[in-house]
């Protein structure tokens, strides 16, 4: 740490502004943890996990080195064409890195200016503020409330549902539970190291995940872990990789074909129902229609039975595997942890939907350790819950929704977030959404704050094509990534590290309150979103509207103090604001409620008192609500179904997979910029996992340059030989930063490893409309070419 802290400063040149604390250490906070920064000179030298935190994220450095990278954003930038001849002039040209170099006055009238044209000449739906991504933690610096809560008084926009990350299982799973599932709290870690006899973890990778949160994480997950692993207990890891949390369990690796989990499963159900293994009772009181489910899986409706040996002959697994883990499943209390690559698939809705079922079968929900569970790899779930107080936060400014006043509905109209490259392509035309059908707006302005679709979203090339629909782009960020090269204004934003905020501590625990404290005053011309948004506001008219009179301090004392009155009623010990904020954080109680939680208990004891939010009250094996809608790609029960490609399938065009894993060494593409990249890159590329016998038949060694290849795109990447991946399975971290080597050419070779330049750009279903980036099949070969340079993470010229 202290080496990197040594250099990275020296990016910045004379520049850099004098910090806000000159020597000293300061407590602050990120996606990747709490930390102390130590500040020499008014610069940030070195980084260490908070002393209370169990488990220190090792990417760290990254979090500093992300203030002092060659990809910071240091002026406000306008590209070239469009500042010579206004919006949509030279689309195509957008992402060449032609930028000028303009006066904050300037890009912000730009700006302005752009937004009322829309507005006056397109109505609401002209412009789409559906930005999506992680942006930063901290209840005041929230970019796209803050954007939203601008555009809300300006006039109005379209908005965007869903995510990425849970795209599927967040609309399947209120219909068979009757809640999103996949954003709540699990049976507890000490719960689980008591109670659980086996521990399944299928499609999921702990150790890499937990490191990160969508507020503050606590890693509370890491200890559970350690403590589960002391036990001796199996564990089984079901996944294509033997990935780094089945090697510190020492655990089984059973490797599927990539998206035959759901065939899998019916297997080991098949076998369940069978040898009489089931919970008929369980099944009786607690779900709905599994009666409907049985004559598929018996194939009495279909004619095909879901034996193991049908599965075995789809997913690759013996049938004799698949009858023990039935066996296994059924002879103690076991927990099935998915996560959530399993439905980011074509048809991802029916990979939960069909967990549930297996869990119901087995007749364990509700019972401590048993049962399933979405979010063990996220967020530390399963971390033991506090007795808190909760910030309150700033919100987008529209519209409150009735019962849940902390909510509100904003948008002129709503895509799912995944459908954006539809929209642009098909103005006017219907799509199906969970039930209901919309039409896409017509929309010809972005603004995109606190996320990087040029790294999320699937199919590159057809999305570089749809980009030139829009006439302005505008992004903010403090990053040159991808999404920004392909702008029209560039706005450069602060870290969460130049500036004050708050935010809470454990995603499930909520066990402390932190003081995001300013660790360095911001770099070059970089401004707070809060300060760009209120400006904006401004040159609208509405900053009295926008801001309430508040500055940063005040909103943050805001926040706290209504958290205060929160814990007062609870008689929890919480210090005044002042005193907060010079001690940094204040902690809350884990009580014995938190540490024996079990998901699903309530119910498990009383289904009449403690009904679940579906319309039958019970878990909806068959969903007559799915039944009407009558959509031919998601029936009313789990069901296989042919995704568009797959592994030896029958639209198999290529004769590999391509796994999409979440990166050990980042946030999806957050922190790529940044010197991180030297621990795990292979010739200055993303590294490209491929099995010893692939490798072997075609010629590639270990640390070989490799060019990845389907008919939707191709990109290079530094090759890892292994035998820690299936035959016919290779992985691509998602995140890499997009590096086309003919900016704007059709199918442009990505020179750094894009893996989205390979993956399918389709819904999961009409239901659920979730991305399938997961979905991807592909060739490999050595590259032998003149080997580009990779430039991504220089800043353009002129910049």
């Amino acid at each position: 740490m202290g080496a990197l802290g040594a250099v990275a400063p020296s990016l910045l040149s004379p520049g850099v502004a004098r910090a806000a604390v000159q020597d000293g250490e300061v407590l602050s906070a990120s996606h990747w943890g709490a930390f102390t920064a130590s500040v020499k000179g008014g610069r940030w030298v070195n980084v260490k996990g908070w002393e209370k935190d169990p488990h220190p994220s090792h990417q760290l450095p990254g979090v500093m080195d992300s203030v002092y990278s060659p990809t910071r954003i240091k002026y406000p930038m306008v590209r070239r064409a469009y500042l010579e001849n206004g919006p949509g002039a030279d689309v195509a040209s957008r992402g060449a890195d032609d930028f000028v170099r303009v006066s904050w006055d300037q890009a912000l009238e730009l700006t302005v200016k752009e937004l009322k044209r829309v507005e006056e000449t397109y109505g609401p739906t002209g412009t789409y503020a559906g930005s999506y991504g992680w942006k930063s933690p901290g209840k005041l610096h929230n970019c796209q409330n803050l954007m939203r809560r601008m555009l809300n008084l300006k006039g109005s926009f379209v908005n965007s549902a869903g995510d990425y990350s849970t795209g599927a299982s967040q609309i399947i799973m209120p219909h068979v539970m009757g809640t999103l599932e996949v954003y709540e709290q699990q049976t507890v870690w000490p719960v689980i190291v008591e109670s659980s006899d086996l521990l399944v973890f299928w499609g999921a990778d702990p150790m890499v995940t937990n490191q990160i949160g969508w507020i503050i994480p606590d890693h509370g997950a890491y200890p559970g872990m350690e403590d589960f692993k002391k036990t001796g207990k199996p564990v089984i890891f079901i996944d294509p990789v033997r990935n780094e949390s089945c090697d510190f369990f020492g655990a089984e690796w059973i490797a599927p074909k990539p998206q035959t989990d759901v065939a899998m499963m019916l297997g080991i159900a098949h076998t369940l129902h069978s040898e009489g293994l089931h919970d008929q009772a369980f099944l009786d009181d607690y779900c709905a229609g599994f009666d409907k489910f049985l004559p598929y899986l018996l194939g009495e409706s279909d004619g095909t039975p879901k034996t193991a040996e049908w599965a075995a002959e789809i997913c690759g697994v013996p049938a004799d595997t698949l009858k023990d883990l039935a066996r296994r499943f059924a002879g103690g209390r076991t927990m099935l942890a998915s996560g959530w690559s399993l439905q980011r698939q074509h048809h991802g809705e029916q990979r939960h939907w069909m967990l549930v079922t297996l869990a119901s079968m087995l007749g364990q929900i509700g019972l401590p350790g048993g049962g399933f569970g979405l979010s063990y790899h996220y967020s530390s779930g399963g971390s033991p819950g506090a007795n808190s107080a909760v910030l309150s936060g700033i919100t987008d400014g529209g519209k409150a929704v009735e019962g849940a006043a902390w909510l509100t509905e904003s948008g002129a109209a709503t895509i799912p977030l995944a459908r954006i490259v539809d929209m642009l392509e098909n103005p006017g035309q219907d799509f199906d959404f969970n039930g209901k059908r919309d039409k896409y707006p017509d929309v010809k302005m972005t603004y995109w704050t606190g996320g990087n679709p040029f790294a999320h979203h699937q199919d590159r090339n057809r999305m570089v094509k749809a980009w030139q629909k829009f006439e302005t782009v505008v992004v903010q960020d403090f990053q040159w990534t991808a999404t920004a090269r392909h702008a029209d204004i560039v706005l450069p934003a602060t870290t969460s590290y130049e500036r004050n905020d708050i935010e809470q501590y454990g995603d499930y625990s909520l066990k402390a309150i932190i003081a995001m404290k300013q660790v360095v005053e911001p770099v070059f011309e970089a401004r707070n979103d809060y300060d760009i948004f209120a400006e904006i506001s401004d040159r609208l008219g509405k900053k009295q509207d926008f801001t309430e009179g508040n500055s940063e301090m005040d909103w943050i004392r805001k926040f706290y103090e209504d958290a205060l009155k929160q814990g007062q009623a609870k008689n929890l010990d919480m210090p005044d604001f002042d005193a907060f904020w010079e001690q940094g954080y204040v902690e809350f109680p884990v009580e014995e409620a938190g540490r024996s939680y079990v998901r699903y208990a309530d119910y498990r004891e009383d289904p009449l008192l403690e009904p679940l939010g579906t319309p039958t009250g019970k878990i909806e094996i068959f969903s007559r609500n799915i039944e009407k809608m009558g959509y031919d790609d998601c029936p009313p029960h789990p069901t296989w179904m042919e995704p568009v490609e797959r592994l030896d399938g029958p639209n198999a065009k290529f004769p590999l997979h391509v796994a999409t894993s979440h990166p050990r060494g980042r946030l999806h593409s957050q922190l790529c910029g940044t010197s991180l990249r030297e621990t795990y890159t292979i010739a200055e590329r993303e590294p490209c996992l491929i099995n010893t016998e692939d490798a072997a038949q075609r010629g590639i060694a270990d640390g070989d340059v490799v060019r990845i290849f389907n008919d939707r795109g191709q990109m290079l990447a530094g090759a890892v030989v292994t035998d820690a991946i299936r035959p016919g399975v290779i992985r691509v971290n998602e995140g890499g930063w997009y590096d086309p080597v003919e900016p704007g050419a059709d199918n442009s070779l990505c020179a750094y490893g894009d893996v989205n330049c390979l993956t399918v750009d389709i819904g999961t279903s009409k239901l659920a409309q979730g991305n399938c980036g997961h979905t991807a099949i592909a060739d490999v070969e050595k590259f032998t070419g003149t080997l580009p340079e990779v430039k991504v993470f220089s800043t353009p010229k002129n910049a």
